[in-house]
C-alpha cells in the first residue's frame, strides 16, 4: 500500500489492527500517524490508550501484551513501535504469534526504514494488516506538496515561490515545512506568499550564494563559482547538499538543451520541461553554453563526486572545487 492510499483509508475511517510503515520519508510517516491518532484516540485519553515503544529498547512480548490490552473508556488503543527494524529475531517471532490473531480494538503501528518481506513476520502481518511504503517525493512533486501544505494552512503560494523554496531548501520535507511556516508568519495577514517573501525569509547569504553558484556554473564563470562555493561551505552548508543543488541545476539545463536541439518553440519549452516562466529565460541562456556531450560528461563527473563524498574519497571542499574547475573549463575530458 502506498501512503496516499493509507491517508485515504484513514479519512474514510477504514482502520485495520496492524500496520508496518516503512521507507525513507519520515515526515510523511509521522504526519500519517498523527492523523490516525486524531481519529482513533482523543487527546484527553491518550495517557490511557496510547503506548509508544522503541525497537532498540523493548521486547516482543512487551509489545504483544500491551497490544492485547483492552482500551480504557474508548473504542481503540494505539501502540506505536518506532525503529521497529531494530527488533530482534526473537521479538519478531513473539510478535508473529500476535499478528496471527490481533486484538480488534488495538491499532498496532510499527515504523522502520526497511522490511524483508521474505520473513515470516511480514507475511503474517500482510494477512491481517498492511505494509505501507513512504517513499521520498520526487523533485517534480515537491512544489505541489508545498502548495497543498500552504492551502491546508489557509494560504496560497505562487508557483514560482514554491519552486524557489524547493530550489533553496532541497527535498527535506521537514525543512520545507519549517521555511513555509516562516513565510506564513512573515506575510502576516496577506493570503498569498510571493517570490519576494521566500527571498526574504530564507537566509540572505544562502539565497545569494546558491543563485550565484548555479548562475556562475551556467555561465562557466569559474572565479565567481569558487567564491560562491566558499561562501556556502563557510556558512556550514553540507557538501552533499551543495552537490544536490548543482545536480538539480544541470538536470534542468540538460532538459532545456535537448529541447533546444529539437527546435522546440521557446514558448513551449517551459511547459514541457516543467520550469516556471520566472526562471525560464535565464536557464535557456545558460543551456546554450553547453553541448549535450558536455552535459553528459558533467553528469559523469557529478556521479563520481557523489561517490567520493559518500565514501570519504577526499576532502569535500577540494572535491567540490575540482568539480567546479572541471565544469567551467575543459577539465571534463574529451571523448
Amino acid at each position: 500500500m502506498k501512503y496516499q492510499e493509507f491517508v485515504q483509508a484513514i479519512e474514510k475511517g477504514q482502520v485495520r489492527p496492524l500496520y508496518y510503515l516503512y521507507g525513507d520519508e519520515p515526515y510523511l510517516m509521522d504526519k500519517c500517524i498523527q492523523q490516525l491518532l486524531e481519529r482513533l484516540v482523543s487527546a484527553d485519553l491518550r495517557d490511557f490508550n496510547l503506548n509508544v515503544y522503541y525497537g532498540t529498547e523493548c521486547k516482543g512480548d512487551e509489545i504483544a501484551e500491551t497490544a492485547a490490552t483492552l482500551p480504557m473508556f474508548a473504542s481503540w488503543r494505539v501502540v506505536v513501535v518506532k525503529k521497529a527494524d531494530a527488533l530482534s529475531a526473537v521479538s519478531l517471532e513473539v510478535l508473529s504469534a500476535y499478528v496471527k490473531n490481533p486484538s480488534p480494538s488495538t491499532c498496532l503501528l510499527l515504523q522502520g526504514e526497511k522490511i524483508d518481506q521474505r520473513k515470516k513476520f511480514f507475511s503474517e502481518l500482510k494477512k491481517n494488516g498492511e505494509l505501507v511504503e513512504f517513499k521520498r517525493l520526487y523533485e517534480n512533486q515537491l512544489p505541489t506538496f508545498i502548495r497543498n501544505e500552504a492551502s491546508l494552512r489557509g494560504r496560497k503560494i505562487e508557483p514560482a515561490a514554491a519552486e524557489m523554496l524547493v530550489y533553496l531548501v532541497g527535498n527535506n520535507l521537514q525543512e520545507l515545512i519549517s521555511e513555509l511556516e516562516k513565510a506564513i508568519l512573515y506575510v502576516g495577514e496577506s493570503r498569498e506568499i510571493l517570490v519576494s517573501h521566500i527571498r526574504a525569509i530564507v537566509s540572505d547569504t544562502r539565497v545569494n550564494s546558491v543563485f550565484e553558484l548555479t548562475d556562475a556554473l551556467g555561465g562557466k564563470k569559474l572565479d565567481k563559482a569558487l567564491r560562491s562555493l566558499d561562501s556556502l561551505l563557510g556558512d556550514g552548508e553540507a557538501p552533499l547538499l551543495v552537490l544536490a543543488m548543482v545536480t538539480r541545476h544541470f538536470r534542468q539545463l540538460w532538459k532545456i538543451r535537448e529541447l533546444l536541439e529539437k527546435k522546440t518553440p521557446l514558448q513551449e519549452i517551459g511547459k514541457i520541461a516543467g520550469i516556471n516562466p520566472y526562471f525560464l529565460q535565464g536557464i535557456i541562456a545558460q543551456a546554450r553554453n553547453y553541448s549535450l556531450e558536455e552535459l553528459r560528461r558533467v553528469f559523469e563527473k557529478l556521479f563520481q563526486i557523489d561517490g567520493a563524498l559518500k565514501t570519504g574519497g577526499g576532502k569535500p571542499s577540494v572535491l567540490l572545487e575540482k568539480l567546479l574547475m572541471d565544469v567551467c573549463t575543459s577539465g571534463l575530458g574529451a571523448r
